[in-house]
């Protein structure tokens, strides 16, 4: 692949990293050669970098395997995933989980990310719906005001939700912030 055929989101490979494209501009100054600026971030250490391509410079296309597997317990520091069409299970260290996955509970899917074979990361669903197991108790019409209490859901995770919000009430959350979005139906 040419770096003129870049695209947001396309991953590639180069000095022995794997890099996914955020952002990319064709560049065609009045004088000199065209080039494409770049925006890049690395898929596995989530570094992200700004390098010029020439528009004819050569890139090896990276795969990036995304398998949608089901979470199922934590062993030390080995928590198991499983396929659930092969029942194929995949051991993933705790290193590779990101923060996010605080808000994980067993029987839940995720989307487990690897490039030749290796697990780099595991996303978890982006919005979950947990039980608060402690928490100060709700105050009832207590919803005129945008004062947070913390919570602690089912996983141990803490998050911040509404003054009326009670123990034992199921709450929706979107992991990519761990905010409170709002009661579960």
């Amino acid at each position: 692949m040419q770096a003129g055929e870049f695209r947001n989101g396309v991953t590639f490979e180069l000095d022995g990293n794997v890099l996914q494209v955020i952002e990319f501009q064709h560049v065609k100054p009045g004088k000199g050669a065209a080039f494409v600026r770049t925006k890049m971030k690395n898929v596995i250490t989530g570094a992200v970098t700004e390098r010029s391509f020439n528009p004819t410079d050569k890139v090896e296309e990276a795969f990036v395997e995304r398998r949608d597997m089901q979470y199922l317990y934590n062993d030390g520091d080995l928590y198991y995933f499983m396929d659930t069409e092969t029942y194929e299970q995949e051991p993933v260290s705790k290193e590779t989980l990101g923060d996010d996955f605080r808000f994980v509970k067993e029987e839940m899917m995720c989307k487990i990310l690897s490039y030749k074979g290796k697990v780099f990361a595991v996303e978890p669903p982006m919005f979950v719906e947990l039980e608060i197991t402690e928490t100060d108790p709700g105050f009832k019409g207590n919803t005129a005001t945008n004062t947070l209490k913390p919570a602690i859901v089912e996983t141990g995770a803490e998050v911040k939700v509404p003054l009326f919000i009670d123990q034992g009430e199921k709450i929706k959350i979107d992991t990519r912030t761990g905010e409170y979005l709002a009661r579960a139906k």
